[in-house]
């Protein structure tokens, strides 16, 4: 018996359909896999490494003169500088911001926990470049101050900063307000060795 010709049309439309459906549930069964993959592969470049800070020289060349800054830190102790800035832990960042509420850069959250004892420092990241003096990796203590560049380690100017929090043996770390997590607390990786620039101390 011959099928009509709108019955042909409708099973090849149905078998058109059926081979659509296959070759997306085999599209997204390798979206997945890729996604999961690509999971994995975040997890292991930010598992903790261990790194020895005493081993590690800059080898950024500053190329933004800057003059010399001095930072009165009055009284305040810098273990109690830390304390509180642990309290912003969590804080979202937002570039350009000082405000806790809108969420904050790096250098406006290096502002905020210093104003926070009174104490004035730059706004911007490239003026800490050459403020109060510079230490080893090995010699910084809680309360110094990291300096990196941005994104681009070639570009030879500060763009991100943070502040020491401990260095006890093998175990350094510092916070900081990332534009990927917000005030979080990092181990000095490989990510950060290309961009450190230097430590700075303001503390006595």
């Amino acid at each position: 018996m011959r099928v009509p010709v709108s019955e042909k049309h409708k099973i090849e439309f149905y078998g058109f359909k059926i081979q659509q459906n296959i070759f997306v549930k085999i599209s997204l069964c390798c979206l997945l896999i890729g996604f999961l993959q690509a999971c994995s592969n975040t997890r292991r470049a930010t598992k903790p490494e261990s790194v020895n800070v005493a081993e590690i020289k800059s080898n950024v060349i500053i190329k933004k003169n800057v003059p010399a800054r001095y930072i009165d830190v009055k009284n305040v102790n810098p273990e109690d500088l830390v304390k509180f800035a642990k309290t912003l832990l969590g804080v979202p960042y937002q570039y350009g911001s000082m405000k806790k509420e809108n969420g904050l850069d790096c250098s406006g959250f290096v502002n905020y926990v210093f104003n926070h004892f009174k104490i004035a420092v730059p706004r911007t990241t490239v003026e800490f470049t050459n403020a109060g003096k510079e230490v080893s990796l090995r010699q910084s203590k809680i309360g110094d101050i990291l300096l990196f560049t941005g994104s681009d380690a070639k570009s030879g100017i500060v763009g991100h900063m943070g502040i020491v929090t401990e260095n006890k043996r093998n175990d350094f770390r510092f916070i900081h307000s990332a534009s990927g997590g917000g005030v979080i607390i990092s181990t000095f990786n490989s990510y950060f060795i290309p961009r450190f620039v230097k430590v700075i101390r303001i503390f006595p």
